[in-house]
């Protein structure tokens, strides 16, 4: 068996007499920047699927699913890895593992660009997935139970500090990223206006003539070469020319990432045996059910068997799959809804702030929710985040709707609202359940409990980015056939060079859209497009109801699963059981 380097382990790093508890955060939530960059994916997302486009998608460019699942499996290996490195990290301590967390976080960013590099999508998977979901698995839980055992007198503020960082972390990724795409970005080569390029469609597929040579053409209407590059026109492009420097901005932040990382898990410390913040009196037991506040401790494998346990569960992954999803395509979902009737407020930078305000929204509701939480309590807290958080979700499709009809700065400013409170609650939800875990299991193996319930984390991060792009593909693909439908074949064929017999291998190829077909519908033609998400915001609404039933069933651990007195020691280190289930 490997033996780590003692430097790396927790004994190492107790606190000597007099130390500042305060120092610990700062430490914890440099971490939680980094790994929380995750939450601006959305960035790269229109990057990645004109890879060989450059300008707009290419034929053999990924799709938004695509690139979504890259995200999805992130998020899986975050809550796997999470499991296991919850119960590693209470017998090595957060160095050790925040430590290793840099080196996969790091190391995922660099795999990941060779993958785009090569346009290798597995790579790309096995890079920022795997290898980096494991790194944002491990930098997550590398602080929680530190600080919670730093301040068991504030556990929602000392977990809210920690990942508020998490959710802050595309406050800072949001602009360095769009920054570092745009000095590594460069144009595809414009071939000319779509009247003077002779152009012809083979298999979906549009190809132009250079220099004798034939080549994929890309052919991009004004809005579109408006929000991939500044100074880009209208027109059509040489696929394969350009670049969008995706790949060169994945290696500066995996670069980047991985050096504050590993500066920040030197300067975890934990506090001595028995350490206790002056003048703090330890909480009575709540037996009447409504603070649900213990003072007993349950054995990490024995928390498994409890049902508050999977309640908890419950709680998280829904909550979180009810925002992860949104998150995901927040770019995409608020151009789509709101660029084409509001394009000289909804644009590129509008869309980028959007995604910034998201960050800024997430890590607020992170440290309000969770302090707030230390009065009104966990329960309450989770209450009004399902009941508040199904009203918003439903107004959305209200929103979307009236404002494809109707066209309106009061209808952007409700959804911008609307989906603001709406990540406060999101962010709260992660901020807060290691609190949760803490009045219900106890503080001596909430780090390992903790770890293991972020198994929901990776479920709702599949399960929502699923979601959302199963449907929005499909109401896409039910749109352009209901589009195409409306105009006169002979004006299509004039449009795009071949007939509606066609239209499958066009969709499939990329070589049309709902804002190509909607330049040359009828007047008087609704755009589908701001309503592509309303199935998925209705479907949200009601799973964070069925989290609402799992919160307000939640009572006290019986009694029966609480660790015997003896072992309210050092735990496994000393040989201690956990206590066996009546």
């Amino acid at each position: 068996m490997l033996k780590l380097p003692s430097f790396l382990l927790k004994e190492a790093i107790v606190a000597k007499p007099g130390y500042n508890r305060w120092r610990v955060p700062p430490a914890s939530i440099a971490v939680h920047l980094c790994i929380g960059s995750a939450y601006a994916w959305s960035i790269y997302n229109p990057s990645l699927t004109r890879e060989i486009g450059g300008i707009a998608p290419a034929a053999a460019d990924w799709t938004l699913s695509n690139v979504l699942w890259v995200f999805s499996v992130a998020i899986c290996f975050l809550g796997i890895s999470a499991a296991i490195g919850g119960k590693w990290l209470e017998k090595v301590g957060p160095r050790c593992v925040g430590t290793v967390a840099a080196f996969c976080w790091g190391g995922g960013y660099i795999v990941g660009a060779l993958g785009i590099m090569t346009h290798q999508l597995w790579l790309l998977y096995l890079g920022y997935g795997v290898i980096g979901g494991c790194g944002l698995g491990l930098g997550y839980v590398s602080p929680v139970s530190t600080l919670i055992r730093w301040f068991p007198d504030r556990r929602g503020l000392a977990t809210g500090m920690a990942i508020m960082g998490f959710g802050g972390g595309a406050m800072i990724a949001v602009p360095l990223k769009s920054w570092l795409l745009g000095i590594y970005s460069k144009a595809p080569e414009f071939l000319g206006t779509a009247d003077q390029v002779q152009t012809t469609i083979e298999n979906g597929v549009r190809y132009a003539t250079v220099a004798g040579k034939k080549v994929e053409a890309i052919f991009v209407s004004a809005a579109d070469a408006a929000n991939a590059f500044d100074g880009a026109v209208e027109g059509v492009y040489a696929a394969g020319t350009g670049s969008t420097g995706t790949a060169a901005t994945f290696v500066t932040l995996g670069i980047v990432y991985f050096c504050v990382m590993i500066l920040a898990s030197f300067a975890y410390r934990v506090p001595p045996k028995n350490w206790a913040p002056e003048g703090f009196v330890a909480p009575k037991e709540d037996k009447t059910g409504k603070g649900l506040v213990t003072t007993h401790s349950v054995h990490i494998d024995t928390a498994l068997r409890t049902p508050q346990f999977w309640q908890l569960w419950i709680v998280l992954c829904f909550n979180v799959t009810a925002g992860i999803g949104v998150i995901s395509v927040s770019k995409t979902m608020i151009s789509e809804i709101f660029g084409n009737g509001l394009p000289s407020i909804v644009d590129s930078t509008f869309t980028g702030v959007y995604v910034l305000m998201i960050s800024v929204f997430n890590a607020l509701g992170r440290i309000g929710w969770a302090s707030l939480s230390d009065y009104i309590g966990r329960r309450n807290t989770y209450t009004v985040f399902f009941v508040l958080g199904a009203f918003l979700y439903l107004s959305i499709p209200f929103i979307a709707t009236s404002a494809g009809a109707s066209p309106s700065v009061m209808w952007l400013v409700l959804f911008y609202a609307a989906t603001m409170i709406i990540f406060t609650m999101y962010g709260g939800g992660f901020s807060t359940i290691p609190a949760y875990l803490a009045d219900i299991f106890g503080t001596k193996y909430v780090g390992g409990i903790h770890g293991r319930l972020l198994t929901a984390w990776s479920t709702a991060g599949v399960a929502g980015p699923f979601l959302i792009g199963f449907l929005r593909e499909r109401s896409i693909n039910s749109a352009l056939h209901d589009l195409a439908a409306k105009i006169d074949p002979i004006v299509f064929s004039q449009t795009f060079g071949a007939g509606k017999d066609q239209l499958e291998a066009m969709i499939a190829a990329k070589s049309i859209s709902v804002s190509r077909l909607m330049e040359i519908a009828p007047e008087g033609t609704i755009d589908p497009t701001p309503s592509l998400y309303n199935s998925t915001m209705t479907f949200m609404a009601f799973v964070l109801l069925a989290a609402l039933v799992a919160n307000l069933l939640m009572r006290p651990v019986n009694s029966k699963y609480h660790m015997a007195e003896d072992a309210l020691g050092e735990g496994e280190e000393h040989g201690s059981k956990p206590a066996k289930a009546a």
